[in-house]
């Protein structure tokens, strides 16, 4: 099977650089294939190609040389083959249903913002990174680049290689804020007769591990439908997955909860691993119950010590966007995502 990143890959080699060596000898530009597509992440198969399928590259130019946008885009539409390879170089895809040529060409700026809601050549402010997706981060890092002759490209995906030490540590206490406050309940609901409700909970909290394991292991986490392909690719994802698969399978809510205390208790140790504060006893009885949850001096260590202003004067709880926003429209529209700032900002100012 030819994948989307050959086949970008193949026709940059064959048909777009020879173009534009031709044409735009000087033209100082990267080439790669970026933003969205499962074929981005390498994930694509057989069944990818039903639909935005054909010849899809991204044309990249530092903003020095923004006036080379448009005519760049009118060499290619006049002068691209209608197909390569046996595949179309002009179809219609579900974000412009008209056949036009798929070889998106920006600055690295205004890609990157597109995918972002900021434009990250300048440096990306701390609630730009609290409005960030793991999903909008890969549609700028996780494709290849085939060919890169600018100054701007390579610096932002370089930076965009994590969230900086202190987002992190408030992003992580969030996550294990999130478990500290619910994991209790999986064994209340079950005791109160509730044991549906004891069942959703617990795999609400496996999607709430789920995503811890990619801070921990700083790595983007994209969106629900390639989470558990990119989840298995993490160091270590298949003990952890053992204990997630349990807390899923279990009939009871002891079992339940056994399998999501074993995959705290493993990424608490990965954590610590790292280096990042994290206290010897990360699970702790909830009151005098029979129940367990997360200590509150797990969230206490990441929090303590921080300088950032900005996450100094926001609720500890809150965490990046994704931790408290689900809703697609919300979340796939970068430009949407980016007005949450303001909310940050209003947040911040409360007592």
């Amino acid at each position: 099977m030819t994948t989307g990143t050959a086949l970008a890959r193949d026709f940059h080699h064959h048909v777009v650089g020879p173009l534009l060596a031709r044409r735009l000898p000087g033209l100082r530009y990267a080439a790669a294939r970026l933003g969205s597509g499962s074929d981005v992440l390498g994930f694509d198969d057989d069944r990818s190609r039903d639909h935005d399928w054909g010849c899809r590259l991204t044309l990249l130019v530092d903003g020095s040389d923004r006036a080379a946008v448009d005519p760049l885009d009118a060499l290619l539409a006049r002068e691209l083959p209608a197909e390569f390879a046996g595949w179309p170089v002009r179809f219609p895809t579900t974000w412009a249903p008209d056949s036009t040529h798929k070889v998106e060409v920006a600055t690295v700026g205004d890609f990157a913002a597109g995918r972002l809601g900021v434009d990250p050549v300048p440096g990306l402010g701390t609630l730009d990174w609290l409005v960030l997706t793991g999903q909008g981060a890969l549609e700028v890092t996780a494709g290849p680049v085939f060919a890169d002759t600018t100054t701007e490209l390579a610096p932002v995906r370089a930076a965009l290689g994590g969230y900086p030490a202190q987002v992190e540590r408030y992003v992580l206490a969030a996550g294990w804020g999130r478990l500290c406050q619910r994991l209790p309940f999986v064994g209340r609901a079950a005791d109160t007769g509730q044991d549906r409700q004891s069942r959703l909970l617990a795999a609400e909290l496996v999607g709430d591990l789920t995503r811890l394991a990619f801070l921990v292991a700083r790595r983007w986490a994209p969106y629900e439908k390639w989470l558990q392909r990119a989840f298995d690719a993490l160091p270590g994802a298949a003990d952890l997955a053992a204990h997630l698969d349990a807390a899923l399978a279990a009939g009871d809510w002891r079992g339940r909860e056994d399998g999501l205390v074993a995959a705290a208790e493993l990424l608490l140790d990965r954590q610590r691993a790292r280096g990042l504060p994290t206290p010897d006893a990360g699970v702790t009885p909830f009151w005098d119950r029979p129940y367990r949850t997360i200590a509150p001096d797990v969230t206490a260590a990441l929090l303590d010590g921080l300088t950032d202003p900005v996450l100094s004067a926001l609720p500890a709880g809150l965490g990046s966007v994704g931790q408290w926003v689900d809703n697609v429209d919300v979340l796939a529209h970068p430009d949407r995502r980016a007005a949450l700032a303001a909310t940050y900002g209003t947040w911040s100012r409360r007592p």
